[in-house]
């Protein structure tokens, strides 16, 4: 029989062959939810001898990450902002880029200072829109998205993370079209791959909705469509903040500017790629 070592050992190397980064980090996620455990236990436990009731669970969750499934999805979870989040094919996987927007957003809000009406436009698993509702107790927060699937995968995240249903509301359309409220923060994580720039992403993102990925033949045709539907939908000082592909930030920026927003902050991501535009209207 095989020792719990052995198995991460083996499952490992299956993964390299196969192209998979942080291969043993996959395995360890993949071991620890077979088992029903925290991914540091396994460490304290590397000589318990692995029963084939397990294994065979086990190796359909290999097989399946070695065929680039997300591994997001075989957890059915994914870690945001310290909170755990439903995560499937109904909605993009959230990267560590729109982690760091968030943190952004909130520290523009530093001290007592909370916008009263949020919105998280192409919202998807909610991810954002939910953390910032839970950042500030006295905001109402409207999430909208083009897709049901998406939109009803954030009404599950908001129900898993107990948030007040009063304060929040869940909008099927497009960007902002029909809704009469005026927003303190828009803030968005568009769709900005160009459509000819799809096939070329690695596997993984592959199991993505195309829409959420999609931003047209610029990559950028979503966004500048917000930018241009925002005036009058915004209050005087409110804030939107924006995620964008590399190359993207400067142009956007600068139409911004020419529709009337001020104070363009082109904000580089950990990586140090212009990601993120913070302006107010």
């Amino acid at each position: 029989m095989k020792t719990l070592l052995d198995t991460l050992q083996g499952g490992t190397k299956y993964l390299e062959q196969r192209g998979v980064e942080e291969a043993r980090l996959n395995m360890e996620y993949l071991l620890a939810q077979v088992l029903q455990c925290e991914r540091m236990d396994l460490y304290l436990d590397f000589d318990r001898l692995m029963l084939e009731e397990e294994l065979i669970p086990l190796r359909d969750l290999l097989r399946r990450r070695g065929e680039r499934q997300p591994l997001q999805h075989l957890l059915g979870s994914v870690d945001f902002c310290d909170r755990s989040f439903a995560s499937d094919a109904r909605a993009l996987i959230p990267r560590p880029e729109t982690e760091e927007l968030v943190g952004i957003i909130i520290s523009r809000f530093a001290g007592d200072r909370q916008p009263a009406a949020v919105a998280d436009v192409g919202c998807g698993s909610g991810v954002i829109g939910l953390s910032l509702g839970l950042e500030w107790q006295h905001s109402t927060v409207t999430l909208t998205d083009l897709s049901a699937d998406a939109l009803a995968l954030a009404r599950e995240n908001a129900e898993r993370l107990a948030l007040d249903s009063q304060r929040l509301c869940f909008i099927e359309g497009d960007l902002l079209a029909g809704i009469q409220e005026v927003f303190d923060l828009v803030v968005a994580n568009l769709p900005y791959v160009g459509t000819g720039d799809i096939s070329g992403l690695a596997p993984e993102l592959r199991h993505d909705p195309v829409q959420a990925l999609d931003g047209g033949v610029s990559g950028t045709e979503i966004i500048e469509r917000l930018v241009r539907e925002l005036p009058g939908k915004m209050s005087p000082g409110g804030m939107l903040a924006l995620e964008v592909g590399e190359g993207q930030g400067e142009d956007l920026a600068g139409m911004m500017s020419a529709a009337g927003f001020n104070e363009c902050d082109l904000v580089k991501d950990i990586t140090g790629i212009s990601r993120f535009i913070l302006a107010t209207c």
